[in-house]
């Protein structure tokens, strides 16, 4: 019996790629769903626990902060890539200005929400920026339509109608509007657009998106340094440690929504979403005590009411879809009648 050499069953497991052979039995089955939601469970965690470690790397500024993480996720991601020997999709990317010009758009944007998010977390607003990752599917919603053409169905339109409210309601309770989330939420949305028309994989994508970041993130440290303003080195080596581990802070959670992606339902994983901004939200209050007026629990019930019914309808028409699909296999289709050979005359 061949045996698979170890190195490169351990690059499959590890990083969940799926990799051929054989059928699959219930019990196999039933322990690859198993380890799909696990790691879901800890990739959405990550992201939604993530508040506790950005106060750590203070004094830094959030312009530091976010130009480590930038240069350091290239970094970590390159190395991953070493490890899985996955390098072919480079070339393929380097002989399409289009997709190269879609992934310096992707970067830009999602470089504008990194750095809003730290800024906003060692800010004091945790909340609002949970905010954010709650509307995210809202302003997505929102995108398609203006964008891309798409038509809603009634209980969206109802859902984007109860959004727009909640918004309102937190413009007033905030005294302004709630712009880091209106920001993050925007800028996430955009993002995930760009994304799924470069489609390359999250690891692939990362380090595409990185490498476009890597440069102005060293030269930005740089001129920080020219100015006396950088703190990498000063804090001592822990410090330093830690400014280092934004890349694997931001790879680490990548990695297991990856192995989630391939072994979840997309409806499983569309539940799992709200975990992070609900951690994020109950970090804001329960462990950085952020103040909660009445008119904020309003507005985020709103949010959450909207919420529910986005997943209310999207349950609803997968459901159908799968009835539909079930009542066209079972229906046999009907032969045409044998042609009676023509007499002649």
């Amino acid at each position: 019996m061949t045996r698979r050499p170890r190195g490169r069953y351990l690059r499959h497991a590890a990083w969940g790629c799926r990799y051929g052979g054989g059928t699959v039995g219930p019990a196999q089955a039933k322990g690859e769903a198993r380890t799909g939601l696990l790691n879901g469970i800890a990739a959405y965690g990550m992201w939604g626990l993530v508040p506790l470690f950005w106060p750590l790397l203070k004094p830094a500024s959030a312009g530091e902060i976010l130009a480590h993480r930038m240069a350091w996720s290239l970094v970590v991601v390159a190395v991953a890539l070493l490890f899985i020997r996955r390098w072919a999709w480079a070339g393929e990317l380097l002989r399409q200005p289009r997709k190269l010009g879609l992934v310096t758009i992707a970067a830009t944007v999602i470089t504008l929400n990194w750095g809003i998010y730290i800024w906003a977390v060692n800010s004091g607003h945790v909340v609002e920026a949970s905010l954010g990752y709650f509307i995210n599917p809202l302003v997505t919603i929102a995108i398609g339509v203006l964008l891309l053409g798409e038509r809603l169905r009634p209980v969206q339109w109802t859902a984007v109608g109860v959004g727009l409210a909640a918004v309102l309601v937190l413009a007033i309770g905030y005294g302004r509007p709630p712009w880091i989330s209106l920001i993050l939420a925007f800028t996430f949305a955009t993002y995930g657009l760009v994304k799924k028309k470069v489609n390359l994989g999250g690891l692939e994508s990362l380090a595409a998106e990185t490498a476009v970041q890597f440069l102005p993130a060293v030269a930005f440290l740089v001129w920080l340094g020219t100015r006396g303003d950088l703190v990498f080195g000063t804090e001592g080596a822990g410090h330093a440690a830690l400014l280092a581990a934004t890349g694997v802070v931001t790879a680490a959670p990548l990695v297991c929504f990856g192995a989630a992606a391939i072994r979840v339902p997309l409806s499983t994983l569309g539940l799992l979403q709200y975990l992070a901004p609900m951690f994020q939200f109950l970090l804001g209050i329960l462990y950085f005590h952020e103040e909660m007026p009445a008119e904020r629990w309003a507005g985020f019930a709103l949010v959450w009411l909207a919420l529910a019914l986005l997943t209310f309808d999207a349950f609803r028409f997968a459901r159908r879809n799968a009835a539909r699909l079930a009542a066209a296999r079972t229906t046999p289709t009907k032969r045409p009648a044998p042609q009676q050979p023509s007499r002649t005359p």
